[in-house]
């Protein structure tokens, strides 16, 4: 992947305007009533959507297309100034014309993919609906998919057609959209065979985002317990935090945008305050400090707020790819952009043999943090310096 991001580091932000562009359309469309509403979210009206999972695959399509847009653009640039200019606008016609017919168009099965009414829909990943869809996943989905996602449940030799694993980049190359959009209408293949049935009527639309967000659990610690670190980035979920006998608020409010430093807490004092990230402790359900105490530890220096949200310790377990009844003492340290970078296993409270699990790797910054003495400084260091830049459906750091 490093090799990939470094030939073709260009293809990345042109996916990410694509898909600006796209929603802006959908977003447009919306406001002018060309399109309708979709389980609760406006639609996209159109059959098809810019493929960028192919475009990400083949450089070669990314930039044919980039080309043929730029020629378009140009066209387009010509026959506007051609309009206001009476001595050239013979040439300038001309010349847009010849870009326009000569724009190097791939083939539009290339670049152009199905799209479904949800197609662009999404919702935020949120530890509540990770929780309720885990419960889901558990009574419609294992039997299937696998309790790790892997498409080895009991019934996958039955079907008609394996079922594919969360576990790994899949999720990431598929918009959050069309994913609902299987999972409540259905899958069939080419021949209009049913490969896995949908669960409108059984699952309501919260239901079902509430599973996506459940998957992306399983991918992301399926990954980690693989060794491959996160197949995509994944986000801080959100949730409530309570800072000693303080009202909770919301974690993004909370952090204002610091490194933030997630500690599971099993027994024991929590550990002091450091000025280089926001501490986040984790404690399981029903075993949550009272305010008085978390006050008290603020007085001595220590951390003191609290993730009061329920499930907490089980979704963080789970990105992490570490079962739950052996998570205290783990640690998860975030990115100022609320992305989740590494992770410190139990007994390793200087950080000394971190897994950095998200990061391009192979460029300057890997180096000199590399060089640098004290391990933990030399983790934040290539974190600062190697920020995600995570496109859906294009590359993955």
């Amino acid at each position: 992947m490093s090799a990939l991001l470094s030939g073709n580091a260009w293809v990345n932000p042109l996916l990410g305007a694509l898909e600006s562009a796209q929603v802006a359309l959908g977003s447009a469309a919306h406001a002018l009533a060309i399109a309708g509403d979709s389980h609760g979210q406006p639609a996209w009206p159109w059959p098809k959507r810019l493929a960028v999972e192919v475009l990400l695959i083949d450089a070669g399509v990314a930039r044919q297309l980039a080309l043929a847009l730029a020629a378009t653009g140009g066209a387009l640039l010509l026959a506007i100034v051609g309009l206001f200019s009476r001595r050239r606008r013979v040439a300038l016609f001309a010349a847009a014309l010849c870009a326009a017919w000569f724009a190097p168009w791939p083939d539009s099965s290339l670049w152009l993919a199905d799209a479904v009414p949800t197609s662009f829909q999404t919702t935020p990943f949120t530890v509540a609906a990770a929780a309720h869809g885990a419960a889901l996943y558990t009574r419609d989905c294992a039997s299937c998919h696998g309790d790790t996602g892997r498409g080895d449940g009991p019934r996958a030799a039955t079907l008609v057609r394996w079922p594919p694993t969360v576990v790994g980049p899949l999720l990431g190359h598929r918009l959050d959209g069309e994913l609902f959009w299987r999972v409540m209408h259905g899958m069939h293949a080419h021949d209009g065979t049913q490969t896995m049935p949908g669960f409108e009527g059984r699952l309501t639309d919260a239901d079902t985002w509430a599973i996506l967000d459940y998957l992306k659990v399983l991918a992301a610690g399926g990954g980690v317990q693989d060794g491959d670190g996160w197949p995509v980035p994944v986000a801080l979920p959100a949730l409530d935090v309570r800072c000693g006998d303080a009202p909770a608020e919301p974690l993004a409010r909370w952090r204002a945008n610091q490194r933030l430093r997630a500690v599971a807490i099993d027994t024991g004092a929590p550990p002091r305050e450091d000025p280089r990230w926001q501490t986040l402790l984790l404690f399981r359900d029903g075993a949550l400090p009272s305010p008085s105490e978390a006050a008290r530890w603020a007085v001595n220096g220590g951390a003191s707020c609290v993730a009061v949200t329920p499930g907490a310790w089980n979704a963080f377990a789970g990105m992490a790819g570490i079962d739950a009844q052996r998570f205290a003492g783990s640690q998860l340290i975030a990115d100022r952009d609320g992305w989740l970078r590494a992770e410190a296993k139990p007994g390793d409270p200087a950080w000394a043999n971190a897994t950095l699990l998200c990061a391009a790797g192979g460029g300057r910054a890997e180096r000199e943090a590399r060089a640098s003495a004290d391990p933990l400084t030399a983790l934040l260091l290539r974190i600062d310096a190697e920020p995600v830049r995570y496109v859906k459906g294009g590359y993955v750091h």
